[in-house]
């Protein structure tokens, strides 16, 4: 008796799609490079991220330092102000004071 073809069995052909994993272990060489490849992209976008987050913080310690001069300058200015009034009591105690005040002698 011939055998049926409803009973027989299709070897697998070549062209059928493998496994992820399967396909990985065939291609690995690929694989590894794709994922070398990937990692060196991240950290370069991080990198990029941090060269402009320094540059942002070296911008703000600029301001800063320059707010900061406005600020000693400002009381400089308050303290000589003072320092000319109390100058035109007769009795130098408010000069006296302030000189205890701001730690002058």
């Amino acid at each position: 008796m011939a055998p049926s073809s409803s009973t027989t069995t299709v070897p697998p052909s070549s062209k059928q799609s493998l496994g992820f994993v399967a396909n990985a272990l065939k291609r690995k060489d690929s694989f590894i490079q794709f994922f070398a490849m990937t990692g060196i992209f991240l950290l370069s976008m991080r990198s990029v991220g941090q060269k402009y987050r320094i540059q942002g913080l070296e911008d703000d310690t600029a301001a800063l330092k320059e707010e900061n001069s406005k600020l000693v300058d400002r009381v400089e200015f308050i303290k000589s102000s003072l320092f000319d009034e109390a100058a035109k009591d007769k009795t130098g105690r408010f000069a006296a004071r302030l000189r205890v005040l701001f730690g002058d002698n």
